[in-house]
This record gives C-alpha cells, structure tokens and sequence, in this order.
C-alpha cells in the first residue's frame, strides 16, 4: 500500500461527510440573518441626496424584485445561491454579483494564501529557533518581535512599510495592481501587502510553536529518546517536531480562513481591488446582493478551511479519532 493509500485509508470519511452536511443549515442560518439583517436597517441601495421620484423608485424596486414580500426575495434568492447566482449588483450597473467575485476573490486569494504560507515558514522557524534556546538572547528577541507584531496593528504596519521601502527607497509600488496595460499580480506590487499581513501572523504563531516546542521537550518520550542515546538532532527531528507542530495546525485552519478573507484593511490600504474592498464598498453603498455574495464566500471558506485543519490534525496524530 502506497503511502497516498495510507493517508485516504485514515481520513475519517464518515466524519467528512456529516461536517459538509451540517455546514448546509449553518450556511442557510448565516444567510438568513444577513439577509434580514440588512433588509430591516435604516436605509437602501437606491437612497441617495436627492430622493428619487416614486415612479422611478417603483421601477427599480420592480427589476430588482424589492417589490414583493420579503419572505418571497429570500425564498427567491436563496434559490438563486442554490444554482450559484449571487445576483445582480445593485450599485455597479452592468455587472452581476459573481463577475465582481470572480475579478476580487483571486487576488484576495493571492494575498491571504501567499500571507500565510510566509508566515507558517518564518513563524515556524522562529518559533522552534525559541523554543529550543529557552531563556537565552535568542529567545528574547524572538518573543520581543512577536510582541510587537500581536501590538502593531495593521493599518499601521502597512503605512510604514509603504513609506520605508516604497516612498523612501523605491523598491516596491506603492499601491494599486499596475496601470495598463502592465496590469497584473507581480513582486513589485504584492510584496508589502503580503509582509503586512503576514507579520502578525508571524508573531503569532512564532508564540505557539515556541510554547510548544518548550512542552514537547519536556515530555515523557522525549525524555526517553535521549536516554537511549539517541543524537540530539535525531530527538529533535523524530520526536520534538512532530509533536510540536500539532497546535499549529489546529490554528492554521481558521487562521488561513482568516487571512484569506480578512485582508479588507490591507486592500484599503494599498488600494487593491479585492473582495475587501468590494466588501467594504457594498456595506457602504447599502449594495445587498454584493454584500450577501462576499459574506457566503467568507462563511464557505472558513468551514472547509476548519474541515481541512481537523482532517489534517487526525493524520498527523493517529491518537485522534473522529467518531
């Protein structure tokens, strides 16, 4: 049997199978409250400085099926999501829900997925480097940065960065995906955000695996491999990693779900046009569909991304079990 075959075989599938289930009535709960949730606040899409006469705010209230009762535009809409129609935007004329999703989500995608994998690298070396030199300068001084990333907040790291190595030293763009035609994803334009929103991330999980790897050190097994003489690297790499890292995963899940969708403020800052802003942008001008289309993607995303992080989990530790 293939090592492939091994990691299938003790996948606990039956386990898979009711997590997707159940994810279906906690998506329709989400939907529901959402929706009603905007429909009943002050306001609408199509109010602005000057009120709209009512024959024309009768038309568009008609094209957008706000005319009917609010149970018939769920129900309807709720269909609509069914056959993977967001709708209509409300508020950018010409454009349907899934074309502004499918133009934000991949660089969303791209900066939080990019952000991550920096962070579980740096974030993991820093935090064994720690770990395993407990009480030193080392140690110190990784903890002191790790602080200082979880104090600093985003909305200030970015700024800085833009001003220090875009601004001052001219090694990065300032913002923006380019200008035509040279319009794309590339290391001059992804670079800072992508520092941005991966040094707190980096601060936290150098924290977790520093704790972590301090625990493993001084557990039973351990203990026993260098009893048996075993050299220190072996111990290290056999016995401390493994064991170690499993927090780590417990946290990746969410926290990739996180990064992946919570780079609004980072969008902002460096004026990229993903689903953040659109997010953003669809609150503001009240823009329902556009606002219920990001939040579903948002919710699928962070429970196949806690899925993914418990399947891993029980391959990595065979103790686990998922009844």
């Amino acid at each position: 049997m293939s090592a492939l075959q091994r990691s299938l075989s003790r996948i606990p599938w039956a386990y898979v199978i009711r997590r997707l289930l159940f994810a279906i009535p906690t998506l329709l709960v989400i939907i529901a409250v959402a929706f009603f949730m905007m429909r009943l606040a002050p306001g609408g899409p199509f109010d602005g400085e000057r009120k709209l006469n009512a024959a024309t705010e009768a038309a568009i209230a008609a094209k957008f099926g706000m005319d009917q009762p609010l149970w018939k535009q769920f129900v309807d809409y709720v269909l609509g999501v069914l056959q993977g129609d967001f709708g209509p935007s409300m508020k950018t004329l010409g454009k349907s829900v899934n074309d502004l999703i499918a133009d934000g989500l991949p660089v969303s995608l791209a900066i939080g997925s990019l952000a991550m994998l920096v962070a579980l690298i740096v974030g993991t070396g820093l935090g064994i480097f720690a770990g395993l030199r407990q009480n030193t300068t080392g140690d110190y001084t990784v903890m002191g940065f790790a602080m200082a990333g979880i104090s600093i907040p985003t909305f200030v790291t970015g700024p800085l960065l833009i001003l220090a190595f875009a601004l001052g030293a001219g090694w990065f763009a300032v913002g923006g995906l380019g200008e035509y035609p040279n319009i794309g994803m590339t290391f001059n334009n992804m670079t800072l955000p992508v520092l941005t929103l991966a040094l707190p991330q980096i601060a936290i999980i150098s924290r977790l695996m520093r704790a972590s790897t301090i625990e493993t050190m001084r557990s039973p097994h351990v203990r026993t491999a260098r009893a048996k003489g075993l050299p220190e690297r072996t111990v290290i790499m056999r016995h401390v990693l493994p064991s170690a890292i499993l927090p780590l995963v417990s946290y990746a899940g969410p926290a990739m779900a996180r990064v992946m969708t919570g780079s609004l403020v980072i969008e902002r800052i460096f004026g990229l046009p993903g689903m953040g802003s659109y997010f953003v942008d669809g609150a503001i001008n009240r823009d329902y569909t556009l606002v219920m289309g990001a939040l579903i993607i948002y919710a699928t995303l962070i429970v196949l991304f806690n899925l993914i992080a418990d399947i891993l989990y029980a391959l990595l530790d065979p103790k686990v079990k998922y009844d």
